[in-house]
């Protein structure tokens, strides 16, 4: 019983050292995020990288599968472009086991005190560069409690015979997607198996089924993510469990062969292990690597349903057009356009959550805001290098006001991702409102969006009759966000309603109130720059 215990307070380590390691390192990286996807999706080769040296980075498949399901969910990548990454996810995966043959289990108290000074010592990137030394040495400290736990077994006869004597490779199969299924983590039961070969209680021929299952298994999350996807999202997680299946399907067969390469490989059976599992993965990428754009035509034929992608970067920015201001000035409003339509999407789907939250959609948004954010710095950036072109007041205004309307859009974007987040807040503390106050919120609601619409229309063409109507309808809103706040303290008082749902309730109507402040302004702004 106690060496159980150990075992399963090893894997919850591991586990927690894996989930909060993958969380640190976004926090490190998702300023830059960006940036990276736009190298992954140029060319598969890139897009192979990018999945590798993300893994060895989150040092956990499962989370980059996950991360790129999502990814295309929210539209930032194509199906076709995810593929290649995962296969990239799936190579980068092997270094984690080849850590413990490395004996990276031994120093991970060591890696535990690093990082858990420098955490507690330092401040901004440091400090999370420490949280990221902590959790990658908790993980491996995980296992090395596994490893001391399984070590009496060497005087079991039962225990030896199980892992030592050739069984039904359909059990280790079955097994590690158990495991690795219910873990998420491919890494504890093909990491154990290194384990129990540095000891000599696991035979390679016990091994590698085990390995292949764990390989399998390790779609589970994936799957997922996926079933709360759209559909291009959906695609790439049951791609990523057909790579697999196939590949598993392909050393199944070939295993005879397999056997002897990786013993003439190494005479050790925990780095044959190892390279079992890369060299699985290694023939799952040469597979499907070459034949990616027939799979994906072939995927896109089985589940039927648009592709959507939103570019990240800018589409209209030219800088040829820079030396001509007219033509530059339109590349932006064009942009902006874009912009503005983004920030209206995630603004239809907070707004829905509000009713009914379904699993994703707050992701999604997340998603989004970061290519809104995006096209606001590339656009001001832009906008600079066409102010340097020419000093004229009437270009400066324009440049000024361009810039200014950017900036509300982006603000837009951050009031719907606090909707959004108390939209959450709301689903997940099962509050309800009152059928007044839904109806009240409703109304605001209503308002806000055509304001939306209205902006939308004026950046394309100015409308004296629409911008006076915005700034008619932001104060009509004014006093119906206030209205609404009266009447809430009014069933406040009567207890018609809870606390925590009078919380939510207000500050969705200030977030609410602000989105009509910031449609206002890129009223106002037209109105000056087009009159």
């Amino acid at each position: 019983m106690k060496e159980i215990i150990i075992v399963i307070s090893g894997i919850i380590l591991f586990l927690i050292g894996m989930v909060n390691l993958s969380s640190a390192v976004r926090k490190l990286i998702d300023v830059r995020i960006k940036e990276y996807i736009k190298y992954a999706v140029e060319k598969p080769l890139y897009g192979l990288l990018t999945g590798i040296i993300s893994t060895i980075i989150f040092q956990s498949s499962s989370a980059s599968t996950a991360l790129t399901v999502g990814l295309v969910s929210a539209g930032l990548i194509s199906f076709y472009n995810s593929l290649a990454i995962i296969l990239g996810t799936d190579i980068g995966t092997t270094l984690t086991v080849q850590f413990v043959v490395w004996h990276f289990t031994e120093i991970s108290p060591f890696i535990i005190s690093v990082g858990g000074l420098l955490w507690l010592i330092s401040r901004g990137r440091w400090q999370i560069t420490g949280q990221i030394i902590f959790y990658f040495g908790l993980l491996f400290f995980g296992l090395d409690l596994i490893s001391q736990s399984i070590e009496p077994l060497k005087n079991s006869p039962a225990f030896l015979n199980l892992f030592t004597q050739t069984q039904n490779p359909f059990l280790g199969i079955g097994l590690g997607i158990a495991v690795t299924g219910i873990v998420h983590a491919s890494a504890i039961p093909i990491g154990i198996m290194a384990l129990l070969a540095q000891q000599d209680l696991v035979s390679l021929e016990n091994a590698l089924p085990v390995v292949m299952g764990a390989n399998i298994g390790t779609t589970v999350t994936a799957l997922l993510v996926g079933t709360v996807a759209t559909v291009s999202g959906k695609r790439t997680a049951v791609s990523h469990l057909i790579f697999k299946c196939i590949g598993v399907f392909l050393c199944l067969i070939l295993m005879p062969y397999l056997l002897v390469i990786l013993k003439n490989l190494s005479s050790s059976v925990a780095q044959q292990i190892v390279l079992a599992h890369f060299l699985l993965n290694f023939v799952i990428m040469l597979t499907f690597v070459f034949f990616l754009k027939p799979f994906a035509a072939l995927m896109q034929r089985i589940l039927k349903g648009d592709d959507e992608t939103l570019p990240i970067w800018p589409e209209f920015l030219d800088r040829r057009n820079l030396s001509d201001e007219e033509k530059a000035l339109d590349n932006v409003e064009k942009e902006l356009q874009r912009e503005i339509n983004l920030a209206q999407k995630m603004f239809l789907i907070a707004t829905k959550m509000i009713v009914f939250v379904e699993e994703g959609r707050k992701r999604d948004i997340s998603y989004i805001e970061m290519v809104v954010n995006n096209l606001r710095a590339q656009i001001v950036r832009y906008l600079r290098k066409i102010s340097s072109q020419n000093k004229s007041t009437q270009l400066s205004e324009k440049i000024f006001a361009y810039t200014a309307i950017a900036g509300d859009i982006e603000s837009i974007g951050n009031h719907v991702v606090w909707l959004a987040e108390l939209a959450t807040q709301k689903a997940e503390r099962k509050i309800k409102f009152t059928e007044n106050g839904k109806k009240e919120l409703q109304e605001v609601i209503s308002l806000v969006s055509r304001n939306i619409n209205e902006a939308i229309s004026l950046i394309d063409v100015s409308d004296k009759g629409k911008i006076v109507s915005i700034i008619q309808r932001e104060e009509e809103i004014d006093d119906k966000v206030k209205e609404a706040r009266n009447n809430h303290l009014k069933r406040f008082h009567n207890r018609l309603c809870s606390t925590e749902a009078g919380l939510i309730f207000v500050e969705m109507l200030i977030h609410l109130e602000r989105i009509s402040d910031h449609c206002n302004n890129i009223a106002e702004y037209v109105l000056d720059i087009k009159k």
